[in-house]
């Protein structure tokens, strides 16, 4: 828990100390803005079960039966649209999903679960920062670059590797899995070194080919995160040491 608190601001933390001391089971997710969040709730409904979220105590998404709603409180809807359309909930498990995520959406978001049997909360302590500009790699040919998604993880946390949308690596909890695919391995060639505790991902020997988006997704028990880098490749410059053509084709 400790590693964890490192990357929380000192009013979540302050928010996570008064969570904590009531015994509500916690996490703390540290993102990117642009990216995407699943808060899973680790439990399935039935039509018995009443689901409720809530954002820094405003409720934002609730199921109740059958019945879905996305977006329930007024400055969801009609006021300032905080979210607008960018929450997605799972009607079996009631996970809640935030896509394209915002600094202003940091915070503590809470899971009330009310049952025949007991009632339960769940917490999560989003941590939101702006974009840096280690998120956007710039290397020349020939170059190696790290892609460090900067954030706690669990050694259980399924971790996939996409490159322009084609996975490249899986990693599980007793192995990993480079380039699967044929084409994977006609593209990097051994060129890939992957950090199985981190998740951090190594290109050596960089080509021009290998610009584009690389996305990790991590899939835990409490949540899913996706982290996106964006690299850019460009090639090697040559010198020409020959001499100069003199003004007039002379």
């Amino acid at each position: 828990m400790k590693m964890k608190l490192l990357f929380i601001s000192p009013l979540l933390f302050c928010c996570l100390l008064d969570h904590g001391a009531s015994g509500v089971d916690i996490d703390a997710v540290l993102l990117m803005e642009g990216e995407s969040v699943t808060l899973h709730t680790g439990v399935e409904t039935n039509p018995q079960d009443r689901f409720r979220w809530y954002f820094n105590d405003t409720r934002i998404a609730q199921i109740t039966g059958n019945l879905r709603k996305i977006c329930t409180d007024v400055q969801c809807n009609k006021g300032t649209e905080r979210f607008r359309d960018r929450l997605k909930l799972d009607n079996q498990t009631g996970s809640l999903t935030i896509m394209n995520i915002r600094t202003t959406e940091s915070g503590v978001y809470k899971l009330l679960i009310s049952s025949s049997n007991i009632d339960s909360e769940k917490s999560f302590i989003v941590n939101v920062h702006d974009v840096p500009e280690e998120k956007r790699k710039s290397v020349k040919e020939g170059e190696s670059v790290t892609l460090d998604p900067d954030i706690v993880q669990k050694q259980n946390a399924l971790k996939m590797w996409y490159f322009n949308g084609s996975l490249i690596i899986v990693i599980t909890e007793d192995q990993k899995k480079i380039c699967t695919d044929v084409q994977c391995k006609e593209r990097f060639r051994d060129r890939l070194k992957l950090d199985h505790q981190t998740g951090s991902l190594t290109i050596m020997n960089i080509t021009t080919s290998d610009s584009g988006l690389y996305t990790l997704q991590i899939n835990g028990s409490r949540f899913a995160v996706i982290k996106t880098f964006s690299v850019t490749v460009t090639g090697k410059t040559t010198q020409h040491n020959g001499p100069d053509l003199e003004e007039g084709g002379r």
